[in-house]
């Protein structure tokens, strides 16, 4: 499976795709959508930021809410450093941006894997006012740990997501941050996180706030589902997101056994790899409360018994 599909909205607005270069088009209020700025991933016939700068001169910035950074012209090959230090350098022309996603860029143009990340802290440095933050993409991509005061949603897309980034994630201070959702991917892509690294964020004492988690789309989903049952974080959540991933009924037996999931709005399991008996109990058990479970299996073809065959949702 790949990403297929651009973002079709974003902070609450439909997105926007700005006008390539030659091309005329009636414009939209600038508060009304959420902009993608993109460029022809295959011979360009400009750079990102010479599109943004074009943008910036059309559109009055300063009414800006949303912000969708799709492809560069060589993802395949390169990082957004342009792109941040044009996004960075707009920061005092952008006073209303709130949300703000980095790298809409399908498979396509680019296969999540090998899109190429790096340093995205000099964004969020950049928009203290930012309430959210996205970004697609976990070849070098790196984050070191940082406090932000307003910032309510953060996702991380990736097929295999070092654990740096996790660690830092887990060490950061996000007082007001309601919405996490990281995709950790798999080995063949550098996934190398194990439970150990989620420790912090299951904790959640960095995470006050926190209402929605997800970590997902991953090959050690079961780990993550047995910590998951006893993890002081799942008391302040309504939403519990396990989905994406090889969960089996070792991991789901876990979260039926462990401290009590009724509180949940909604439990996500969907792509998984259940037996119709234990999916049946999950439903049974946890949809009697009124939570709302989602356990369908998805794209997967099978239930394999042996993990070594399982796939993610999401890998290259």
């Amino acid at each position: 499976m790949t990403i297929s599909n651009h973002l079709q909205e974003l902070y609450g607005l439909p997105a926007f795709d700005f006008p390539s270069a030659g091309t005329k088009a009636e414009l939209p209020a600038p508060a009304s959508v959420a902009w993608r700025i993109a460029v022809e991933a295959y011979e360009s016939k400009e750079e990102w930021e010479e599109a943004f700068a074009r943008f910036a001169e059309t559109v009055d910035t300063t009414e800006v809410r949303a912000l969708i950074a799709g492809s560069w012209s060589d993802s395949y090959e390169s990082g957004p450093e342009e792109v941040i230090s044009a996004l960075v350098a707009a920061r005092d022309r952008l006073p209303a941006l709130r949300s703000l996603f980095l790298g809409d860029i399908i498979g396509e143009e680019c296969e999540i894997s090998w899109i190429n990340q790096g340093l995205v802290n000099p964004l969020l440095d950049a928009f203290p006012e930012l309430l959210e933050f996205g970004v697609r993409g976990g070849q070098e991509l790196r984050f070191t740990p940082f406090r932000h005061e307003r910032l309510r949603s953060l996702t991380i897309e990736t097929g295999g997501l070092d654990a740096e980034v996790v660690r830092a994630i887990g060490a950061s201070d996000l007082p007001a941050l309601e919405h996490l959702d990281i995709w950790l991917g798999v080995d063949n892509y550098g996934a190398n996180t194990e439970v150990a690294d989620l420790a912090p964020i299951l904790a959640g004492s960095r995470l006050p706030s926190l209402r929605y988690l997800a970590l997902r789309n991953s090959e050690i989903q079961d780990e993550i589902a047995i910590a998951m049952a006893s993890a002081p974080v799942v008391a302040g959540l309504e939403v519990l997101d396990l989905s994406m991933g090889t969960l089996g009924d070792e991991g789901a037996e876990a979260l039926l056994a462990g401290q009590p999931l009724t509180h949940l709005k909604k439990l996500d399991l969907h792509h998984n790899y259940l037996g119709e008996t234990m999916r049946e109990r999950v439903l049974a058990t946890l949809g009697a409360s009124g939570v709302e479970v989602i356990a369908e299996q998805g794209d997967v073809d099978w239930v394999e018994e042996d993990p070594d065959f399982r796939y993610t949702a999401v890998s290259e």
